[in-house]
């Protein structure tokens, strides 16, 4: 009964093989591949895998990655299979104005944020965050509807638009301080409290909707330990947080 979850983002691809699609279970493998070596997966990373029983993935990579991926997985017996957001799944209604236009990533953060809200407690609301490539910020009550979230620019493209629009900028990457006084430190402090100033907002606003009730704060993404740090706000970083979504939704179709 074993499962293998899939993340394609924009720049890398991840995945984890567990003993079985249940919340909880024991990740018996696992990897990350840029997206120019995901043709070499069924050679290398997979070649001494036991077959998985089943698999669900999230990709936002575009059509193209998703069919060499399915390429890849003709090293098994297998039925690729990828979310695609709906109305409601797992638990969790979509709040969006075209459900199905919502990133197939933040649909399945939401869904993998609501489970570990639910296993920790009593209902409550949460802010989920992604920092990558992009930036998402998105908000779901206590009920479990995701009620909206803000897209920004990831710290590398605030940086290279800067690079691009504006003369002599092509400095070295920075440290984050409170005044800064060079350009270095001015570019990488300004782009990260762009970041936390979207995400402590965000969580102003979910708290108001909630009648004043705290959001819990789950951060997630390849950059998330850079901006967690300056954060004003409670927070956790859990990086497996697109695998437990997708185990959440795994389990619920079984049943």
């Amino acid at each position: 009964m074993s499962f293998l979850a899939i993340d394609i983002g924009n720049t890398r691809l991840k995945w984890a093989l567990y003993d079985s699609p249940r919340p909880g279970a024991v990740i018996q493998a696992q990897g990350a591949v840029f997206l120019e070596t995901i043709d070499e997966l069924a050679e290398k990373a997979w070649k001494h895998l036991p077959a998985p029983t089943s698999m669900l993935g999230c990709v936002v990579a575009g059509e193209a990655v998703r069919r060499r991926v399915e390429e890849q997985l003709e090293l098994w017996d297998l039925q690729p299979r990828w979310v695609v957001p709906a109305a409601q799944e797992a638990g969790v209604s979509n709040g969006y104005d075209h459900p199905m236009r919502l990133g197939a990533d933040r649909w399945v953060a939401l869904i993998g944020a609501r489970g570990h809200v639910l296993a920790g407690g009593p209902p409550r609301p949460a802010l989920v965050v992604m920092i990558g490539t992009a930036v998402t910020v998105d908000a779901i009550d206590r009920e479990g509807k995701f009620v909206g979230g803000l897209i920004l620019p990831g710290h590398g493209i605030m940086l290279r638009a800067l690079e691009s629009g504006t003369a002599g900028l092509r400095v070295p990457t920075g440290e984050v301080v409170r005044f800064p006084s060079n350009t270095s430190d001015a570019l990488t402090s300004g782009g990260t409290y762009a970041i936390t100033g979207a995400i402590e907002r965000m969580g102003r606003h979910l708290a108001e909707l909630s009648g004043g009730e705290v959001p819990r704060v789950i951060m997630t993404g390849g950059a998330g330990w850079k901006v967690a740090p300056y954060l004003d706000m409670p927070h956790e970083l859990i990086e497996s947080l697109i695998f437990d979504g997708l185990i959440h939704i795994q389990a619920h179709r079984g049943r």
